[in-house]
């Protein structure tokens, strides 16, 4: 994968697509754009990659704990029950200084987010599905012999030449 990043619905979390020092620099950009709670800052980075990344609960709240310990943000009044947090002047100034990276690391994320809308669904997914569906039919079956086993095998092997071709 790209990036060294960790993708939803891979059945298990791999690498972190962002390291802690890019991750706090993106939590902190979006909350210079609102004040915001931990769950909020999950949800937009999941929106913002088009449900190809969320950071987990276990990653995004003791990074909050440090920018608030680094006095780049600072709890921000709110009616509901959650802490929400507010950028405070340090915070802003840490994010001019590194505008370049903070913009890069967006792209990077939103790269992500079209790559996925673009692999994660459509014909091919739909497609791919059918094929497990019949393979799993087909070549399961306790009556399955070796000659149609051998017939699906080069039928397979044929799509994959010819989709590699394309």
């Amino acid at each position: 994968m790209a990036f060294g990043m960790e993708e939803r619905g891979r059945g298990g979390r791999g690498r972190r697509m962002f390291g802690g020092d890019e991750l706090r620099l993106i939590l902190l950009k979006l909350i210079e754009e609102a004040p915001r709670h931990g769950y909020d800052l999950i949800r937009e980075i999941e929106a913002r990659s088009n449900g190809a990344y969320a950071p987990s609960p276990g990653v995004v709240y003791p990074t909050l704990t440090m920018l608030d310990d680094m006095d780049l943000i600072a709890e921000h009044k709110s009616d509901g029950a959650k802490k929400q947090f507010a950028i405070t002047e340090a915070g802003s100034a840490h994010l001019a200084e590194n505008a370049a990276e903070v913009a890069a690391l967006f792209e990077r994320l939103a790269d992500l987010g079209e790559r996925h809308a673009r692999t994660h669904g459509g014909p091919v997914r739909r497609a791919m599905h059918n094929l497990k569906t019949v393979l799993a039919a087909s070549v399961f079956d306790d009556e399955v012999d070796a000659e149609r086993l051998h017939a699906i095998a080069e039928i397979l092997d044929e799509a994959a030449r010819k989709i590699e071709r394309l």
